[in-house]
């Protein structure tokens, strides 16, 4: 006899319930410690939630020094390497989606050859790049690096995408008179938006985490830094102040998680479409 269509996706379920705990807790241990006093936190007996909550450790963050400059460095990093990203990808994702080019497979090998290779393994070739050119300690260099480890996935989705739009439809505003350019802004653009969403949210969430490059390129202009660099700055003479650690990790957090949750049904068609064709 077979089992019910519910017993039989219950193991999924679990399992599904069970990755997402895992994946969650650390999350809801950082912003539940935020809001414990530091006695709580210190304690040998932790609490899964807090006997008390204090906003102490929000106002030592907000009030630390360079919060402000810090925050301001990191979005306009982040949105200049997003920006740059799209305005690239888009361009080089219709070339490989609408055209047909010698070397163009080559080109894609290339892509994907460049978003295989670990950016770790870059840093001291983009140090030694950066300080023979005298592009240490600027944020413009950030935003290059940034632009260029989020690229490569831009033009594979792009290009994905791209290819699940009809052609005829723009064939069919070409006939009336738009030229190729046209005829791609008017008709096939407006039907990219879920594409674009969701490849901005990844480099978004890519360039505004990011930690190594910020930490070793920005080295003598400390208004330079950024946020995430920013973050391990809050040491006292005791170690490191967990709570406001915490505190300034959940702000941290915050723009990103709003950005998903407003944009979550066009980010998640569109990396369902960008993996259709290819």
């Amino acid at each position: 006899m077979t089992p019910p269509r519910a017993l039989r996706h219950l193991p999924l379920r679990i399992a599904a319930t069970l990755t997402v705990i895992v994946c969650l807790f650390p999350v809801y241990w950082m912003a539940t410690t935020a809001f414990k006093p530091s006695r709580d936190i210190q304690s040998d007996h932790p609490q899964l939630l807090p006997r008390s909550w204090t906003l102490d450790h929000f106002r030592r963050a907000i009030d630390a020094d360079g919060f402000g400059l810090f925050w301001r460095n990191s979005v306009l990093v982040t949105l200049g390497a997003v920006a740059l990203a799209l305005l690239v990808a888009l361009g080089a994702s219709f070339a490989v989606a609408r055209m047909r080019w010698r070397g163009r497979r080559q080109f894609m090998l290339m892509v994907f050859v460049a978003q295989m290779a670990p950016w770790e393994s870059l840093i001291i070739p983009v140090y030694i790049i950066s300080r023979d050119t005298d592009m240490l300690d600027r944020l413009p260099t950030l935003t290059l690096v940034y632009f260029m480890m989020t690229l490569p996935f831009t033009i594979v989705v792009l290009r994905g995408f791209i290819a699940t739009i009809p052609p005829e439809l723009e064939e069919s505003a070409q006939v009336d008179g738009c030229t190729r350019f046209g005829a791609f802004r008017h008709v096939a653009f407006p039907l990219l938006a879920p594409g674009l969403m969701a490849t901005s949210l990844f480099g978004y969430i890519t360039a505004w985490n990011e930690f190594a490059y910020a930490n070793f390129l920005i080295i003598k202009q400390q208004d330079h830094r950024t946020l995430p660099v920013w973050l391990s700055s809050f040491h006292n003479t005791f170690g490191t102040d967990w709570g406001a650690t915490m505190a300034a990790s959940t702000l941290f957090a915050l723009p990103a998680l709003a950005i998903f949750l407003l944009l979550q049904r066009q980010v998640t068609s569109g990396f369902a479409a960008g993996a259709v064709k290819g």
